[in-house]
């Protein structure tokens, strides 16, 4: 579904190599973990992948295309088929859960219906539906800034299943919340996989985690792909190389 080949991204202005020389195919029903410090090349990594991000050099294929070359208009229609979750929800606070998550169809529609908020029976059903998918059929009509942290992010993942897409990114979505409810949107995250059998990548500090959830980990560091396999070959050599500036004297418990 998606293939990487040869992907450089430097910064000129700040002589940073965010990404040098990563190449890896990804393909639906993958639940992928990306692993690494800050500043490894993660949410660099993530942004390329929707054309948020243009790559120095390299290519990135979406279903056979090549979107490192598409122009705005040609990204916009990847886009709509690319969820996305952050880290810091980028929801409108003022406007209800509904709300927020109709604007995740806004790639398939006019500026015109966008501007004046009229939507169909059909897109107002499938927000529905996405809303109780995530748990929160009884908060449909409250106010974002009136929502958990948890429950904010849920919303985010809602508003990314209602653009119906083929593949689900997530840069650090659940940095800012506490252990219990990371478990729990990672739970939802996944029972989503499974059900819409997507592929699905997320960005992720917590390595318990990655090892519960992924079928596959990838590790970052200064901007080069140093691991790529399944969750159970990463361990305490895996973890030195990728979080250590001295490998030698680091510790990780390979059971988590």
């Amino acid at each position: 579904m998606i293939q990487v080949k040869n992907l450089s991204v430097h910064y000129p202005d700040t002589k940073v190599k965010a990404l040098t020389d990563i190449s890896l195919s990804l393909e639906r029903g993958d639940f992928v973990c990306v692993l690494g410090k800050s500043g490894a090349g993660k949410s660099t990594f993530i942004r390329c992948l929707n054309g948020l991000q243009k790559p120095t050099s390299g290519q990135i294929y979406f279903d056979g295309k090549d979107i490192s070359a598409h122009n705005e208009e040609k990204l916009r229609k990847v886009r709509r088929e690319t969820g996305m979750i952050f880290q810091h929800f980028s929801l409108i606070p003022r406007l209800s859960v509904m709300q927020n998550v109709l604007t995740g169809m806004f790639g398939y529609r006019s500026s015109f219906k966008n501007l004046i908020g009229w939507f169909t029976a059909d897109e107002l059903a499938l927000a529905k539906r996405v809303i109780a998918d995530v748990g929160l059929s009884e908060m449909a009509y409250r106010k974002v800034e009136q929502l958990s942290g948890g429950q904010k992010q849920r919303v985010g993942i809602a508003r990314a299943l209602a653009q119906q897409p083929k593949v689900l990114l997530g840069d650090e979505p659940v940095a800012s919340l506490d252990p219990g409810t990371s478990n729990h949107i990672f739970t939802l995250l996944t029972e989503m996989h499974e059900r819409l059998d997507l592929l699905t990548i997320i960005n992720v500090h917590d390595i318990e985690l990655a090892k519960r959830y992924a079928s596959r980990i990838l590790a970052l560091k200064d901007g080069k792909l140093i691991f790529d396999g399944p969750p159970e070959d990463f361990r305490d050599s895996e973890y030195r190389e990728t979080y250590t500036s001295n490998p030698q004297t680091a510790f990780f418990d390979p059971g988590i």
